[in-house]
């Protein structure tokens, strides 16, 4: 369906809440294509199709939610009358609301790429069989790819509201992805490359393939290395990793709940001065960037960390009211769910320390990172503290020494940000959505032997 006739649907469901009741119905419709090849044949090709509709109801301060996966309009009727029901026996919440007008215009972002729709079975299948030959034959160590895939999906939805909010959004989206195995004696080694964007031509394959032949042949002969202190070398990949990990920290429903380790520190330096930090869904460059965000609202630039200083945090409409504040057009939701804080296009500022390649020629003794295992499950939201396994390279004496694995290093989120020492001028646009650049975080304590 097209985001007109979404509109349609979800302004006529909404036209039955009653006169007392604040009512939003949020609606989507989509189709996703995954093809997966092994051994220069096709494991398997799925093609779906889905659709999706959630709808709030509030009446006299008591929130109602129910939600489907069709958008047969006999379906949608029955979920306006099950969230009635359900808001029956929630509890009265003075903050309980739908999101209302704030008077931002929109900025148009253009997520369509019409040529992603063009795609057919055969040409899908090439790019999956291609990326899969390239890693192959791209280093003799390389015996075999464990996984190599290619995917495509488009959707669209609507959001409409009793509050006079009438929202449309359409996108697409590509990726493909290979993990390659590299033999090193007994042992084997893995390599993961991934890449995305809204069309097929904005998938750097090439990238993709070094990624997962450099990380899979880099870590040939890899062992425990000696413990000591190191400065941590991140490319702008990883530093898209920290950075989200952080910016989940500053949701609002976490700060309401005083769930983070930065509740209360707004205008108190949190980071190092080198780090200036935020989430800017109207710029079109990210494949986060959108026009509305979960409830209808205006995405806007929000300032989450100025030169190392706490500026704000992300909210929704009804953690805002209860934290006494105005919504920062931050809310994010599948349109089963519920609306919460959250980011759409995190951004990190270039700072001036030059490439990957200039940031590891002015390390003494480091880690050139490839990855931190565990660091998603690892950090406690609360505290910040965590534990996490590297793998990587050594640096000495400003260039890149032996392979090292089964070591770890512990540290907080906050100690993180305020040690980093340097800033890459290589900002990239990461296909999750984020923008960073590489980065330097000293005076980190490796574990080995």
């Amino acid at each position: 369906m097209t985001p007109e006739e979404l509109l349609v649907l979800a302004t006529d469901i909404c036209s039955l809440a009653g006169d007392d009741e604040q009512m939003e119905v949020a609606v989507s419709a989509g189709s996703s294509t995954s093809v997966r090849v092994y051994g220069g044949d096709v494991e398997s090709y799925t093609s779906a199709d889905s659709s999706g509709a959630g709808i709030r109801v509030i009446v006299d301060g008591r929130e109602g939610f129910a939600s489907a996966g069709t958008l047969d309009r006999p379906i949608l009727e029955g979920l306006v009358s099950d969230a009635r029901d359900n808001a029956m026996f929630a509890e009265p919440d003075p903050f309980a609301g739908i999101a209302e007008p704030d008077d931002v215009d929109p900025v148009e972002v253009d997520a369509w790429r019409e040529e992603t729709l063009e795609l057919t079975a055969d040409e899908r299948i090439a790019r999956a069989l291609e990326v899969e030959r390239r890693v192959l034959d791209g280093h003799d160590a390389i015996t075999g790819v464990r996984t190599a895939t290619f995917s495509d999906a488009h959707g669209a939805a609507a959001l409409v509201s009793t509050a006079g909010i009438r929202a449309t959004d359409r996108s697409t989206s590509v990726s493909s992805m290979v993990q390659a195995l590299a033999v090193d004696g007994e042992r084997s080694q893995t390599g993961f490359g991934w890449h995305g964007g809204r069309a097929p031509s904005e998938v750097d394959f090439d990238f993709i393939v070094e990624r997962a032949i450099g990380r899979s042949t880099g870590l040939i002969g890899s062992a425990k290395p000696e413990s000591a202190t190191v400065d941590l070398v991140l490319d702008p990949q990883l530093s898209a990793t920290i950075l989200g990990l952080t910016a989940g920290t500053l949701g609002g429903d976490r700060i309401n709940k005083k769930r983070s380790p930065f509740v209360g520190r707004e205008g108190e330096s949190i980071a190092s001065p080198l780090l200036t930090l935020s989430d800017d869904p109207t710029d079109a460059r990210s494949v986060g960037a959108a026009s509305t965000d979960g409830e209808g609202l205006a995405c806007r630039p929000v300032p989450l960390i100025s030169a190392g200083v706490l500026e704000s945090f992300t909210w929704d409409s009804y953690n805002a009211r209860k934290a006494g504040t105005r919504s920062t057009g931050s809310a994010v939701r599948g349109t089963r769910g519920l609306p919460t804080p959250g980011v759409h296009a995190l951004s990190a500022s270039a700072g001036t320390a030059g490439s990957l390649e200039d940031l590891i020629s002015s390390v003494d003794l480091g880690v050139y990172v490839y990855s931190l295992a565990g660091l998603h499950s690892g950090v406690n939201p609360v505290s910040g503290d965590f534990s996490v396994g590297v793998e990587g390279r050594m640096i000495r004496d400003g260039s890149i020494a032996e392979p090292i694995g089964e070591c770890t290093i512990g540290s907080t989120l906050q100690r993180l940000l305020l040690d980093i020492s340097a800033v890459g001028s290589d900002r990239t646009y990461m296909p999750s959505g984020v923008a960073a650049p590489s980065m330097i975080v000293s005076g980190v304590r490796l574990s080995g032997i």
